[in-house]
């Protein structure tokens, strides 16, 4: 059984399931303090928007949502549970982790193995709680533990994260998502502490893994047993949509279908950008996978069947163990 906002379901009910997105990404302190001023975050109609959002993307054919929202992307898991009771049709699949590029939140930074090599990594008891107990004071458990390493690299802080989630994954087998920077080839990274640490490839999804061409280097990550988070479709800033759909359509020629999941990396809301400025990004919405990529990838010569693949077999097979 893999655990959802609303409880428990088996694999099979999964169905077409967008393996990363957010229902809302925010800036937890500085949204507290000056988001209100802004006039940019009204809590019921936030919450009015995201479950319109949801509804019709339920109604698209899309019966899951990954959501990797952690600590650092204003995680509000009672939130969430509020508005996944009024989109009963959906399945939400929440983390526990910690989302850095540099350093772990000061929460961290004088806890643990931080003051005395030999104490504990507070992290991996927290996150061991919210996927056995429960998040935030409720029932809802994480499916899954994320963290990141971007063009930064390896920092001492990405480290202790990543390794946090490292012995976390081993303790309590749900799979580990990485946000990795493709440019950088930061998988290698992953890969290379990740093995120090005795986890195995095949429980851990390299997110946006899309955001490059380069054929070669990701073919090296999926042969390794990686899943490759293709899973930012509609941000054409650096890479448009032919290019993102190009590289899915080669690692599909390959062989490699079974390898990659689809996804948009959108939100209802994120505070990260200036609202008016989304609209140089018009197609960054929950539809535009099922509206606009599959249309794409089929006239390129992907077959339903690898379609199917990345949107229901292969995150049943990795979510589901």
């Amino acid at each position: 059984m893999i655990n959802t906002v609303r409880g428990p379901v088996d694999p099979a009910d999964l169905g077409v399931t967008l393996a990363h997105e957010h229902v809302f990404v925010l800036t937890a302190d500085s949204q507290q303090q000056w988001g209100l001023h802004t006039q940019e975050w009204d809590e019921e109609a936030r919450v009015a928007q995201a479950v319109e959002k949801l509804q019709e993307l339920v109604a698209s054919g899309v019966r899951t949502i990954v959501d990797p929202t952690v600590d650092g992307l204003g995680r509000n898991i009672p939130r969430i549970l509020r508005i996944n009771e009024q989109v009963p049709d959906l399945n939400i699949l929440v983390a526990t982790g910690v989302y850095t590029y540099t350093d772990v939140p000061n929460f961290f930074a004088h806890r643990g193995p931080a003051v005395l090599p030999d104490l504990p990594e507070p992290m991996v008891e927290l996150f061991v709680k919210d996927i056995e107990q429960g998040i935030q004071g409720t029932d809802v458990k994480a499916a899954f533990l994320k963290c990141a390493i971007d063009h930064h690299g390896l920092t001492s802080g990405v480290e202790r994260v990543l390794r946090a989630c490292a012995k976390t994954q081993l303790q309590t087998g749900v799979p580990l998502m990485v946000h990795t920077h493709p440019g950088s080839k930061t998988g290698l990274e992953v890969q290379r502490v990740l093995a120090e640490e005795g986890v195995s490839p095949t429980n851990v999804l390299l997110a946006h893994s899309g955001d490059t061409t380069d054929a070669d280097h990701l073919q090296q990550l999926a042969e390794a047993g990686f899943l490759l988070g293709m899973d930012r479709f509609g941000i054409d800033l650096e890479m448009d949509h032919a290019a993102r759909v190009g590289i899915v359509v080669e690692l599909c020629r390959r062989g490699f279908a079974s390898s990659m999941v689809l996804a948009q990396d959108a939100a209802c809301y994120l505070d990260w950008i200036q609202p008016d400025l989304m609209q140089m990004l018009p197609d960054w919405n929950y539809l535009h996978v099922q509206n606009d990529v599959v249309p794409s990838l089929l006239q390129a010569g992907v077959t339903q069947e690898q379609v199917d693949q990345m949107l229901v077999a292969n995150p049943r097979r990795f979510f589901g163990g």
